[in-house]
């Protein structure tokens, strides 16, 4: 008859204990934990830079909105249409005022309906014998974020 020999390992490397594979768990654990927050904070901060790429696509439509109505850019710092109905007419021969009115009226509509509690202001300072500057100011609340974030452009026409 056949004997059978069998191989044992030498005595210490017999395999993981339960104790080394607990702690191995725990290390891979915190691992992911970390992961996590750093995936979190990367979709905080791109969602940060939608808004403030919004932001800055809206300062910069006005600015151009101005620069084509150069006769009616006093008109900016004043109040927005009440409603958009005298607006809509493509055919319309709008005043220069009255066209610094539609362009505040959609341009804000505009504001409050892309950034969350989007807020506008246009303000102007005239200049010394040369051209006036206006400040297009646009704040907005973010989730996450403890105050208001703003964007601020300076435009001299």
């Amino acid at each position: 008859m056949k004997t059978r020999t069998v191989h044992r390992p030498p005595h210490g490397a017999a395999g993981f204990t339960l104790v080394e594979s607990l702690v191995a768990m725990v290390v891979i654990s915190v691992g992911m934990l970390g992961i996590a927050a750093m995936y979190v904070e990367g979709l905080r901060a791109g969602r940060t830079s939608i808004y403030r790429t919004v932001a800055v696509d809206l300062a910069a439509d006005l600015a151009d909105r101005m620069r084509a109505n150069s006769t009616g850019q006093a008109s900016y710092a004043g109040a927005a249409a009440t409603s958009g109905n005298g607006c809509v007419n493509a055919n319309a021969d709008l005043n220069p005022a009255a066209q610094a009115a539609c362009d505040l009226f959609f341009w804000r509509r505009q504001v409050t309906t892309l950034l969350p509690a989007g807020n506008a202001v246009v303000t102007f300072a005239a200049g010394a014998g040369g051209p006036g500057a206006y400040t297009i100011t646009l704040d907005w609340n973010e989730p996450g974020v403890a105050g208001q974030l703003q964007y601020a452009l300076a435009v001299q026409l």
